[in-house]
């Protein structure tokens, strides 16, 4: 079928959209909750260390708030699937957004600035599951390509809201960065405002791809194989994050002030194809073997300008992580299901969140000493995850490795048998 037919939104209540229409209003929901809403504050952390007062702890604890709020926004759009289906949830979790970027200039309370980051990763997680939910169940006819362009949002939510701090460094303060952030998520808002979460009728035929479908595999004997997995995607929830937060922050302190910006578009700019080329690759070689690979390249990069200084070293460390930290998620969560494990996408989500909370309290013992060492301790925990990712490889089922499909297709296959159980 070719990527460019329109397709039916499956109500009849709207005008057909062509998929990447579809996949343009995905990527200004993820773009506005992901890139923007979760990760404008790395841009923003420095402005506010020099600007607002801010303590190195205090905004470690600020990440953890939003990491949090994100770990709840997830548990309830898995546990109520009628708000992962609801255009309602995903303009209110927009609306919500937009206020708390806009309120964060208007105090310096550090408790005021923790509720509005918890409130900020509610948000951004349940836009995140109304638009995966609503990318994979419209696609799911399509090539697996398509999908990994709708995650690329992320990345050009990262990149716009990562230009827009650079450029307003040198004219304004902290407190225009967030209002300007909140201006941009209103503009990707309005791009993604009428993107539909509703999902065709169920049947058999047409049930959407789902955490919950995905998870619904049949039950296989238990072993080692998905215990690994979970390791490695936990600690990599733990290792990325801290980069994902800190490292404009680290390559500012050794550099001058717009190479920390600069590279954070960098990171940007690199995870925008990165998921759509880790799923290509998927297609052609082991899963587990690409997710060592990629795991190792992004330790490499995360240590970098803890160990090198200097702006090719900084640009070159943004460029492997984030081509990496998107294309990690999708290889993990494709293994997962490659292993039809029961609830994988489920648990693997919530490994990952909860190391993602656990990274900025690893690491706040040690920003007293600046963020050399906090990098250098994520890039050892993410190799720890290649480490958990190789003993996956070398367990992996010769038979499992020789099946090519992503998770859109691997889910598309599973979904009406488990439909009818």
């Amino acid at each position: 079928m070719s990527s460019s037919a329109p397709v039916s939104s499956g109500r009849a209540d709207g005008p057909l959209l062509s998929p990447w229409a579809h996949v343009a209003r995905v990527a200004a929901a993820l773009a506005a909750g992901m890139g923007v809403g979760r990760f404008v504050y790395t841009p923003i952390l420095p402005l506010m260390h020099a600007q607002a007062g801010l303590s190195t702890d205090a905004g470690a604890h600020l990440a953890t708030a939003n990491y949090v709020g994100y770990l709840i926004g997830a548990l309830a759009g898995t546990l109520s699937p009628a708000l992962v289906r609801s255009r309602a949830t995903l303009r209110g979790a927009l609306v919500l957004l937009i206020c708390t970027l806009a309120a964060m200039p208007a105090t310096h309370s550090t408790e005021l600035w923790l509720t509005l980051r918890l409130s900020a990763g509610a948000a951004s997680a349940l836009i995140f599951v109304v638009a995966v939910d609503s990318l994979l169940g419209h696609l799911r006819d399509h090539p697996p390509h398509l999908p990994g362009w709708g995650f690329g949002g992320v990345g050009a939510g990262i990149a716009l809201s990562g230009l827009l701090v650079l450029a307003l460094r040198p004219v304004a303060d902290w407190r225009t960065a967030w209002w300007a952030s909140a201006t941009l998520a209103v503009v990707l808002a309005a791009a993604s405002w009428n993107l539909r979460p509703e999902v065709p009728a169920a049947t058999a035929s047409s049930a959407p791809v789902s955490a919950a479908h995905l998870s619904e595999a049949p039950t296989p004997t238990v072993d080692r194989r998905f215990a690994a997995l979970f390791v490695s995607y936990t600690l990599e929830g733990v290792g990325y994050i801290v980069a994902g937060t800190f490292l404009v922050a680290a390559i500012a302190q050794g550099s001058p002030g717009w190479i920390g910006g600069g590279a954070w578009v960098l990171v940007g700019l690199a995870a925008v194809p990165s998921s759509a080329l880790w799923a290509r690759l998927g297609r052609r070689w082991s899963r587990p073997g690409l997710l060592l690979v990629a795991l190792v390249i992004q330790a490499v990069g995360i240590a970098l300008p803890a160990l090198v200084g200097g702006v090719a070293a900084a640009l070159v460390s943004a460029l492997l992580f984030g081509a990496t930290f998107i294309g990690v998620s999708t290889l993990a969560l494709a293994t997962g299901a490659q292993l039809r494990f029961p609830r994988s996408v489920a648990l693997l989500t919530a490994g990952y969140s909860v190391g993602q909370i656990l990274g900025p309290l690893a690491v706040a013992p040690l920003l007293r000493h600046g963020y050399r060492p906090a990098l250098l301790l994520a890039a050892l925990v993410v190799l720890a995850a290649a480490v958990a990712a190789a003993v996956l490889r070398a367990g992996f089922p010769h038979h499992a490795v020789a099946v090519r499909h992503s998770v859109p297709e691997q889910a598309r296959r599973t979904a009406p048998t488990d439909a009818g159980r």
